[in-house]
């Protein structure tokens, strides 16, 4: 308890992490005690030390670093205390008043360097924020100039205040030999580098000056649109951008790619191009209101809305389109039958379970406003009749966060997480744990949860492995390489750019489809090796894009999770799945409140039931809740056939022809009253 208490409080993961901020911690304790003993060698040790763990936390533990910068011990401060000491240890040691002078003057010559060489990155990084950011048109006529090297704009904090090293060293090598030579080498070489770094730089802020303004660059982009001519919009704006939230967009992407009408993707955070997935789409990314209103779009019909935010005013505002919630899965919770959802002209939903959710708001929501389309994105889904068992049941625990408020949380992890993967471990199963992106974002009690099943899935990993532990690590090394070369190829061909946002706009261009085969060749590869390489019983927690969520329901025999959409999306494997009722209530009045509960085995709080609702999904034949789900798939996601595509491409056809018309009749009514009034 004491070691996980020590790791949230510091922000770090491991023990390897704890460590080395212990050391970071020794470091820097020391520096003072060995500048005045004075002991020179000590005092080069302690300072290696901190300059060498300083930036391995940096890529280790960035949580702690920026627990270190709300403290005010922020890099720059790190520096000066190094300095400081230093100082303090060539007084000690008799150093002559000249090289004492010489160093504080070059010392404060160089930290003065970083304050100007930051003040000029910034006003070129206000030069090169531009209005808008884009993917997938061809922006080389906007007339964007070229980012600056990445030797002088990338990290450049780290890189600049790191040209101390030569003084420093030279300082140190000065007091061992008693000769000052050396010292006054890394003198000059410090000063001089520093000043030569700012004089690079200023030379950039002259071309940083060229850039085009934002009128002229959304002039470039309807220029571009007008040629590409969309006729629909996927619209998305999430507040919390620091975390994997764009999978509400990227389980859109392929389903897009298959219309019949010509796409475009519409986001409103800058940060959101970190998550986005591969796509030929095109994509715009519009931060402010006022440019969002400088789009032309006129041949636009269809805008979706893959969540609701504040800032899908800004898009429903085009009278000329239609505007649909389509949200990002459906599950029992309230956002997923919102009164809300009254100011979309439509409301897409899986299955006929969406259509009667919307009843509890029968008074706001007309029913022929709702239109069912199934769930196009599960059609890859391996089904239960064709899923192999290993060799020990695989349970794949995959709790949603807390909600934005109380009356909307339904995580299982604050009341039974931890408990519930201690049975797991004792039934000896297979545990895949993937929790919400968002766990632990508003409630500490979640985070500290979410600490304690990693941990107990780690710590039961190197309990099974005691006798295979070597081969064990020995095959995720082994396929740890061409795991990261098939995620940097995968990179290349997801069209991410690199640089800053005006660099991606430059270099922006349309896609060839050329890469599609390999992207999916690819995606499959990593998927098998990353299982391979990890055994068929060892524990999982899985934290990023890869593997996916669908892959996760690919690999296991059963589902733990709370309501959400992620059991409505595992319905349509028919595998059995389980809901955990957190407070208990009778089976009767659970399965009444929750649609999806259906086809559930439901899980008490205090999880007394899993050892039977395991024996029941283990032996074939057995599952007694196998009818209800197949029941439950159509009532949730709809009928097999037509498919979801099919249904989904339809409905976006119908309500386009309906937009066109609708505003070709405004015309004509517009046109009418310029008759008669010129009459």
């Amino acid at each position: 308890m004491t070691f996980r208490w020590l790791c949230g409080v510091l922000r770090v993961r491991g023990k390897t992490d704890l460590l080395l901020v212990f050391l970071f911690a020794a470091g820097f304790a020391a520096l003072p005690v060995f500048a005045l003993l004075p002991s020179l060698w000590g005092f080069a040790a302690a300072s290696a030390v901190t300059y060498a763990v300083d930036e391995v936390l940096h890529t280790r533990a960035p949580a702690f670093v920026r627990r270190l910068a709300a403290l005010q011990l922020t890099r720059t401060m790190r520096f000066a205390v190094r300095t400081v000491m230093l100082l303090a240890l060539a007084e000690r040691m008799g150093a002559p008043e000249a090289v004492l002078v010489a160093a504080l003057a070059v010392f404060s010559v160089h930290f003065g360097m970083v304050i100007m060489y930051t003040a000029v990155h910034h006003a070129i990084r206000r030069r090169r924020t531009l209005s808008v950011v884009v993917r997938n048109l061809d922006m080389s006529g906007a007339g964007i100039q070229q980012s600056p090297p990445a030797l002088l704009y990338r990290r450049f904090l780290r890189k600049l205040l790191h040209l101390d090293v030569p003084a420093h060293a030279g300082l140190l090598a000065a007091l061992a030999a008693g000769a000052w030579q050396s010292a006054g080498i890394g003198f000059a070489l410090t000063a001089g580098l520093a000043v030569a770094a700012v004089a690079a730089l200023l030379g950039q802020l002259r071309r940083a000056r060229r850039m085009p303004p934002d009128a002229e660059v959304i002039a470039e982009l309807n220029r571009q649109l007008a040629g590409y001519r969309p006729e629909v919009a996927l619209y998305f704006s999430f507040a919390s951008v620091s975390r994997d939230f764009m999978y509400q967009v990227n389980m859109w992407i392929e389903t897009l790619e298959q219309l019949d009408r010509r796409p475009l993707i519409i986001l409103r955070e800058r940060a959101s191009f970190r998550y986005l997935g591969r796509t030929s789409i095109p994509v715009v990314c519009v931060p402010k209101a006022d440019d969002v209103a400088q789009l032309e779009l006129p041949e636009l019909r269809v805008v979706l809305y893959p969540g609701n935010a504040g800032k899908n005013v800004h898009m429903l505002r085009v009278a000329e389109a239609k505007h649909v919630f389509i949200g990002h899965g459906d599950s029992d919770k309230l956002a997923s039958s919102n009164r809300v959802s009254k100011v979309y002209d439509e409301i897409w939903v899986a299955g006929r379970a969406g259509r009667d959710r919307y009843q509890r708001v029968r008074h706001a929501i007309s029913d022929s406003a709702i239109v069912e389309v199934g769930r196009p994105q599960l059609s890859s889904i391996r089904l239960h009749a064709d899923h192999v068992p290993g060799p020990v049941p695989t349970v794949l625990y995959a709790p949603t966060w807390e909600g934005w408020s109380d009356d909307d949380c339904h995580t299982s992890l604050i009341p039974m997480g931890v408990p519930l993967v201690e049975k797991l471990l004792a039934e000896n199963v297979r545990v895949l744990y993937k929790p919400h992106p968002l766990t632990g974002k508003r409630s500490r009690v979640a985070a500290e949860a979410d600490r304690a099943v990693r941990e107990l899935l780690r710590a039961d990993n190197e309990r099974r492995d005691a006798r295979d532990a070597q081969e064990a690590e020995a095959a995720i090394a082994a396929a740890r390489p061409r795991l990261a070369e098939i995620q940097a190829r995968l990179g290349e061909l997801s069209g991410r750019l690199t640089g800053d946002d005006a660099q991606q706009v430059r270099d922006a261009r349309i896609p060839v489809r050329d890469g599609e085969a390999e992207w999916h060749e690819l995606r499959a590869e990593w998927h098998r090796l990353f299982w391979q390489s990890r055994g068929p019983v060892r524990h999982q927690v899985i934290l990023k894009q890869l593997p996916t969520l669908y892959e996760c329901f690919d690999q296991a025999d059963v589902l733990v999770s709370d309501v959400s959409s992620v059991v409505a999306d595992f319905v349509a494997s028919l595998k059995p799945y389980v809901l955990t009722n957190a407070n208990d209530l009778p089976d009767e009045d659970f399965r009444a409140a929750y649609t999806t509960a259906g086809g559930a085995y439901l899980l008490d709080r205090a999880c007394t039931r899993l050892p039977e609702i395991l024996d029941s999904v283990r032996a074939p034949g057995r599952d007694p809740m196998a009818p209800e789900r197949r029941v439950l798939k159509e009532y949730v996601l709809g009928p097999d056939r037509p498919t979801s595509m099919e249904r989904f491409n339809t409905a976006v056809n119908v309500l386009a022809e309906k937009a066109t018309a609708e505003q070709a009749e405004r015309l004509g009514e517009g046109e009418v009253q310029r008759v008669v009034v010129g009459a």
